[in-house]
């Protein structure tokens, strides 16, 4: 029983055939460090969670930072030991969210028609030429918003209303820089979705339009509302886009009555600055480790890291739950 051997049914044929299973030391080699890679980087999640709340920690641990203070003061200025996360975490989700105005509807469009529009030629073209956008430097982003997009705003709506720094151009392009990632896991989405579908729409007389809307965008909805929610997570975490073109110092606000005067606190054409923006701009030389400006930084991490947790939380949500199997 250790050696299985079996002859060939051919005459003529001599030949035997071992059927003992052979040691495949390169195969054993490549799935060895594929493990030990997937564990390096979970470790390395751990680690970075594990320094964050530690640190974290610390700050909330001081006499001077409560935690009532933390999630409802209107105004963050470390100087005066004022810790309201308020107007960072709104400057955060105020750009996110005209990010996502800009880039949803642009990167389905271009997912409808990379996936029922264009030629087997022009998608294998035109995607990768796309994504290539993805790979361009945040601060050429940051700058372009600083020198190009603002300079639009102002001549549209006028330089007394539309500051230098302002939301609304750093928003804007971070739209544009998380359309690739959008329109490509959009796209994989609705080409993931079966011919019949389309065919059977077609059999009904439907336009490839109306297939496109009505068919295969309602098939593959959890790709797409996890494209989306993906989007979302890197606008939230764009850093140097905010650094440059939003703003250099926190919108603080005297009181809730003084934010939610006019909606002052929802003006897209003043500056602000984003949890991740404050976060680059106060961790210079020139801050003492230990300090508290210096632990504030891990405080706003672990929030951007929750943040960021929740939102891929919700996205697996949505595929589970809205999942069409074929």
């Amino acid at each position: 029983m250790q050696k299985d051997i079996s002859k060939a049914a051919a005459p003529g044929i001599k030949a035997e055939i071992d059927l003992r299973r052979r040691p495949r030391r390169g195969e054993q080699i490549i799935q060895s460090t594929l493990w030990l890679c997937g564990l390096l980087s979970v470790l390395i999640t751990v680690g970075i969670v594990v320094v964050l709340f530690f640190d974290a920690l610390a700050f909330f641990g001081l006499d001077e930072v409560t935690l009532a203070e933390f999630f409802t003061g209107t105004a963050w200025q470390p100087k005066i030991l004022q810790f309201g996360l308020f107007p960072l975490f709104n400057a955060t989700v105020l750009t996110s969210a005209i990010g996502l105005l800009v880039a949803v509807p642009l990167g389905l469009m271009i997912a409808i028609y990379l996936s029922e529009y264009a030629s087997p030629r022009a998608r294998n073209l035109l995607k990768p030429t796309m994504e290539i956008l993805a790979g361009v430097p945040t601060v050429v982003f940051g700058y372009f918003a600083l020198n190009f997009i603002t300079p639009i705003l102002q001549g549209v709506f006028g330089r007394d209303v539309v500051e230098i720094f302002n939301v609304a151009s750093a928003g804007i392009v971070i739209g544009i820089l998380i359309i690739p990632t959008i329109s490509s896991m959009s796209e994989d989405a609705l080409s993931a979705t079966p011919r019949a579908l389309r065919e059977g729409a077609y059999a009904l007389g439907a336009t490839r339009l109306e297939t496109a809307v009505r068919v295969v965008l309602p098939a593959a909805i959890s790709g797409i509302a996890a494209a989306v929610i993906v989007g979302m997570a890197r606008a939230v975490g764009e850093t140097m886009v905010v650094a440059i073109a939003a703003g250099a110092g926190p919108r603080n606000f005297s009181a809730w009555g003084d934010a939610l005067s006019g909606l002052s606190f929802l003006n897209p054409f003043k500056a602000a600055e984003t949890m991740t923006g404050h976060m680059v701009r106060i961790s210079g030389g020139d801050l003492s480790y230990d300090s508290i400006d210096y632990n504030s930084i891990f405080a706003i991490g672990m929030m951007l890291f929750l943040m960021t947790m929740m939102l891929n939380l919700i996205s697996r949500w949505i595929v589970r739950r809205f999942r069409e199997e074929y």
